[in-house]
């Protein structure tokens, strides 16, 4: 049986009614996902997608991010997907420099806009559908 693939969902204040609709969009493909959020997005998502079983940790000022980041470094995390809002400034900036520093040392895949998000999500991207046992499942490197 193949591990389900576990994705970590973050946005800045300004960029959460973006990574809510997208997860409206994708919901299909992420329910299968174990999916980590900080605390606020986190709470957004599981409101409009129910059928997503999402683990919160606390919100990105407060620590979420650094828990994620120990998640990537644990290797407790195979993608993340990071709408970062480049116009605002953030109070815990270093904190989101280190998550994307963690997910560049462990290699993991990371999207920091929609658009990036969708190639990784879509068929033909990180996640695909095998339709032997019909789940969505981590893609395997060629």
């Amino acid at each position: 049986m193949t591990q389900p693939f576990r994705l970590a969902l973050i946005a800045h204040d300004q960029k959460k009614a973006d990574i809510v609709a997208f997860a409206r969009t994708y919901e299909k493909l992420l329910a299968p996902c174990e999916i980590v959020a900080t605390g606020t997005t986190g709470g957004l998502i599981q409101e409009a997608c129910p059928s997503l079983t999402i683990r919160r940790v606390k919100s990105g000022p407060l620590g979420g991010d650094q828990q994620i980041g120990a998640l990537i470094a644990e290797g407790k995390i195979d993608g993340l997907i990071f709408f970062v809002d480049p116009m605002s400034p953030m109070p815990h900036d270093v904190d989101v420099k280190a998550l994307m520093r963690l997910g560049s040392v462990y290699d993991i895949p990371m999207a920091l806009n929609r658009a990036t998000a969708e190639v990784l999500v879509q068929k033909r991207g990180l996640l695909r559908d095998d339709a032997a046992d019909n789940t969505i499942t981590a893609a395997s490197a060629t």
